[in-house]
């Protein structure tokens, strides 16, 4: 049997998954694709052109010492899906999705003993 307090909990949980689900799913598609503060500020010094071969830095700037990172081509990459441009919103929610999956297993396995109520609890006749 469920209490009220178990379906207000469920109805607050249900809805804030809805909610980070919308987040990640609808408003990423609104995200700058501009290059963000860290990006801009390696690239001071540099002019990036355009080639068939991708893009070439001309200049002195930081970013010619970058080197690709080990996850660069995961399936999540760049906030994509395989590298698909217009899949961040899947991507998101994708995101969204393992961290409810990995922090509510965490959370299950982790949680302590509930407290029993009186009339459960062992007793100490002696």
């Amino acid at each position: 049997m469920t209490t009220p307090d178990t379906r207000r909990r469920s109805r607050f949980l249900i809805g804030f998954l809805l909610a980070a689900l919308v987040i990640a799913g609808g408003l990423s598609y609104l995200a700058s694709s501009s290059p963000d503060g860290l990006d801009s500020v390696t690239l001071h010094g540099c002019e990036v052109t355009e080639t068939a071969a991708g893009e070439q830095l001309d200049g002195t700037c930081i970013a010619q010492n970058a080197t690709e990172h080990a996850t660069a081509t995961g399936p999540l990459a760049d906030y994509t899906v395989g590298g698909a441009e217009h899949s961040v919103g899947i991507a998101g929610i994708l995101g969204v999705l393992v961290t409810v999956l990995v922090a509510g297993g965490l959370f299950w396995l982790l949680r302590g003993r509930r407290g029993g109520s009186p009339d459960t609890a062992p007793r100490d006749d002696g």
